[in-house]
């Protein structure tokens, strides 16, 4: 008798220790606070952290968690190539010459190599002058996927250059995705224009 006068107090106190403590049998339930990745398997809104370093263009979030916006190409991706010094660009003179790709594609059609024979007459031209070829896509697909693209279709322009007798060392590449549409459209008629390398032609600067 005198045991379960002690033992049942005793047993009270400890349930009532438990309660207050939150304490429960099975797993503990973890606060999880914005942005942390979720504990013991649970499940998680946000992705798991990328922890490799950053390179400008890549959209994966920094070791901190917070997404840092690609570079802009117009700012840095010329910056980013082996281009050549000391030539000024004339976006205009091989406009006309514009190869349009299929979707998804990054092959020179048969009704477009017309286009390239012509760019490689102009540049026979003047052995001086260079050539910068830029891909570009349409607005559908990540800008990861249409960056790489973009770089495809450029090669492939320029594979079909040298092909037609251009001598490699004049021609560099550059690939915007899909950040430099021609028609703001969003249908298949501005995605047909969007779709396309450009040729830019690279004069020497005077007295260079």
């Amino acid at each position: 008798m005198k045991m379960n006068q002690i033992v049942f107090p005793l047993t009270l106190a400890l349930v009532a220790t438990m309660a207050a403590t939150g304490c429960k049998k099975g797993t503990p339930k973890l606060t999880q606070l914005p942005g942390q990745r979720a504990a013991l398997g649970g499940p998680s809104e946000q992705p798991p952290i990328d922890t490799k370093p950053f390179t400008p263009g890549d959209a994966n979030p920094n070791p901190n968690g917070n997404p840092v916006p690609p570079a802009d190409p117009g700012k840095t991706a010329l910056a980013d190539r082996d281009l050549f010094e000391g030539m000024i660009k004339d976006a205009e003179a091989l406009k006309s010459y514009t190869v349009h790709f299929a979707f998804d594609s990054a092959v020179v059609k048969k009704g477009e190599e017309s286009n390239v024979s012509a760019v490689a007459a102009a540049l026979a031209t003047t052995a001086a002058n260079k050539l910068l070829i830029e891909g570009n896509c349409d607005e559908r697909g990540t800008e990861e996927y249409n960056r790489a693209l973009g770089e495809r279709r450029a090669d492939a322009l320029r594979e079909a250059l040298v092909k037609a007798g251009v001598s490699a060392d004049r021609i560099r590449t550059i690939s915007y995705g899909k950040d430099k549409p021609v028609d703001p459209g969003h249908d298949e008629a501005a995605w047909s224009k969007n779709r396309r390398g450009d040729f830019i032609l690279l004069l020497p600067k005077a007295g260079v």
